[in-house]
């Protein structure tokens, strides 16, 4: 299933340069520049509170948005800007890029672990410690995964997790070369016990 690509609303501005940008800031705008994709530049310019509330919540510039400007058609873009105040540190004025459907973007993906039953570390009360919630990928704009799984069966006490052990969606692939770590299965204390206590349980009952 596709990711939901969530809305961004925006309007068009009307004039380009300092004059229009300061104009836009006084009504309580953002003022923006929406290019790429052989098209002309086109100035937009945003509410400024639910912005400002978006950009504090986070992964901004990773997302990737559906533009919404009234009268025009819905364009995906991805921020490639924010210039901000020097005193104030808020935004003053933001740049957008068009993408083309098959454009190949790097986008955060959450992760998601399944079959938490099935794993032999779990149910003998281990604990699944989640080092990577999210994991950045490079993927395409047109068909961006809702999220990864990450199949717990099997999985016991000491097992680490790494990218190279779940299975991808098709199309995408890490934007780090590295075999990084997504979660591990970690004892309770109760089982932590010297002299190799704890294998010997498991092979009793294995």
């Amino acid at each position: 299933m596709a990711k939901e690509i969530p809305d961004l609303v925006a309007e068009a501005r009307a004039g380009t340069g300092k004059g229009a940008a300061r104009q836009a800031r006084r009504n309580g705008k953002v003022p923006g520049i929406v290019y790429g994709d052989g098209k002309d530049p086109q100035p937009i310019q945003l509410d400024f509170n639910p912005l400002l509330t978006k950009l504090r919540a986070g992964r901004f510039m990773s997302t990737l948005w559906n533009l919404k400007v009234d009268g025009q058609d819905d364009v995906r873009v991805i921020c490639r800007g924010v210039q901000r105040d020097v005193v104030k540190d808020l935004p003053t004025h933001i740049d957008f890029m068009r993408l083309h459907r098959n454009t190949r973007v790097n986008l955060f993906i959450n992760v998601e672990f399944a079959n938490h039953e099935a794993s032999p570390g779990l149910k003998r009360g281990g604990t699944l410690v989640v080092v990577r919630p999210e994991v950045e990928l490079m993927v395409t704009a047109s068909d961006i995964p809702e999220k990864i799984v990450v199949d717990l069966s099997g999985r016991k006490i000491g097992d680490v997790i790494h990218i190279n052990d779940v299975t991808l969606p098709g199309g995408t692939k890490p934007t780090i070369d590295r075999n990084f770590v997504i979660a591990n299965i970690t004892a309770p204390s109760g089982l932590v016990s010297a002299g190799g206590d704890e294998d010997e349980t498991e092979a009793a009952e294995a």
